[in-house]
């Protein structure tokens, strides 16, 4: 069994190292498979650190679990606005923290003639 706790270990330094390889070479973007392998990597490594009682360890483990949860949880909100709901609204004078340009034209005068 103690087989098990420790390849639950391997295998979760390689999904967080590995993910964290293939986003800083550029092979992959942050996106669900990162925050997948991180979610999954802190599982094993929390798994592998109780069975050793590397309380410290757990506690980071926890914490990195936590964050790659609460990223793929909105990653899924996001998804699910995209596809039904209206985009928000950007209103002038609120800095726009979608990373896109917003470009705002003056209303056009109607031509009668």
């Amino acid at each position: 069994m103690e087989l098990v706790w420790e390849v639950a270990g391997w295998a979760g330094a390689v999904a967080i190292l590995g993910a964290y390889l293939a986003v800083s070479m550029g092979w992959l973007k942050t996106g669900r498979a990162f925050q997948t392998a991180n979610l999954v990597g802190a599982c094993a490594f929390i798994i592998n650190s109780a069975f050793h009682g590397a309380w410290p360890s757990v506690a980071t483990n926890v914490a990195w679990f936590l964050i790659s949860a609460v990223a793929l949880f909105r990653m899924r909100a996001d998804h699910g606005a995209a596809s039904g709901e209206a985009p928000p609204v950007q209103l002038p004078g609120v800095p726009d923290t979608t990373g896109q340009l917003a470009v705002i034209e003056p209303p056009r005068a109607a031509c009668s003639g």
